[in-house]
């Protein structure tokens, strides 16, 4: 997959078939776009995704978390046959281009369209003036096809990216994969911690996540954990650990089930499947070595893993 970032010229070799988005949270409506994008390969098109490098909310100064970072972003769509990845730079000058220019300059010029495809939640261009029926109306001046995706529903409700950040914020795990069509992941590399898990038996692997991404409430979560191309079954706590340590530093402890290999300095991805208990302060390692140990026995019967 060829990425495009960091700049506004640019210009495709070939004509294109283009998904719209922002794409935070990459949920079931967004992975349609991209689905009817990758079709059109048959017809010659490139797979193109266009979004941009910072979200609108965080440059407008909203909402900082992701639901999906950067990296994953790319991964999935590499992963679904996206050819081309535009992370088009927002800034005070892009974020004032007139709606018309837009689609003059970068959609029928710069990226050749020939199919367009967007939610009905569409905007783009100067103060989000662009939408579905700007697209529609120089489709013939343009030479070019736009087709308005309908909103995926789950129990009677849109799938969005605002639902899904309200599940994971709390704790809703079952819902928000059902609306990603996958688990809730956070990646990162395996750190060295305090090894206490070790020295009682249970070694776990800590991962701190990028910082603009967004966690569940804290609290202990049935997970999988994917290392080395395999899945492992675990269970993780998301937090800072209070009887353990005063650092404020948000992480996900997991512990692996099965597994005896040495992960530290690996990546990993950590699954997050559904919500067992908040996080807690013991008032000794005793009891918490007792809390886990009833943690680790539910998590191995935990029925509603993949595996």
């Amino acid at each position: 997959m060829e990425i495009i970032e960091q700049t506004t010229d640019f210009r495709l070799q070939k004509r294109s078939a283009v998904a719209l988005g922002k794409f935070d949270g990459v949920h079931l409506g967004h992975r349609e776009l991209i689905r009817r994008v990758t079709e059109q390969k048959q017809a010659g098109l490139l797979a193109v995704v266009f979004t941009f490098d910072t979200s609108a909310a965080a440059f407008f100064g909203g909402e900082e978390k992701e639901l999906t970072t950067k990296a994953e972003k790319r991964r999935i769509f590499e992963e679904m046959g996206v050819d081309v990845l535009i992370e088009f730079p927002l800034n005070r000058e892009t974020a004032a281009t007139e709606p018309e220019e837009f689609v003059h300059r970068y959609l029928a010029g710069q990226m050749q369209a020939a199919y367009i495809c967007a939610g009905s939640d569409l905007s783009f261009g100067r103060r989000g003036a662009g939408n579905y029926a700007l697209l529609e109306k120089y489709a013939k001046q343009y030479d070019y096809v736009v087709e308005l995706i309908s909103k995926v529903q789950i129990d009677g409700e849109d799938v969005s990216s605002t639902r899904v950040r309200e599940a994971v914020r709390r704790g809703e795990m079952e819902l928000v994969t059902r609306m990603l069509g996958t688990p809730y992941s956070a990646a990162g590399r395996v750190e060295h911690g305090k090894r206490l898990g070790r020295t009682m038996g249970m070694p776990t692997a800590n991962v701190l996540p990028e910082a603009d991404k967004l966690l569940p409430p804290n609290g202990v979560y049935y997970s999988e954990v994917i290392a080395g191309g395999r899945t492992y079954k675990g269970i993780s706590n998301v937090g800072c650990k209070p009887t353990v340590s005063e650092e404020q530093i948000m992480g996900i402890e997991t512990y692996i089930y099965d597994f005896g290999g040495d992960l530290y300095d690996r990546e990993i991805s950590v699954r997050l499947l559904a919500f067992r208990r908040p996080e807690m302060r013991f008032d000794s390692v005793e009891s918490l070595k007792a809390q886990l140990e009833a943690d680790f026995a539910a998590g191995r019967d935990y029925k509603g893993s993949s595996l």
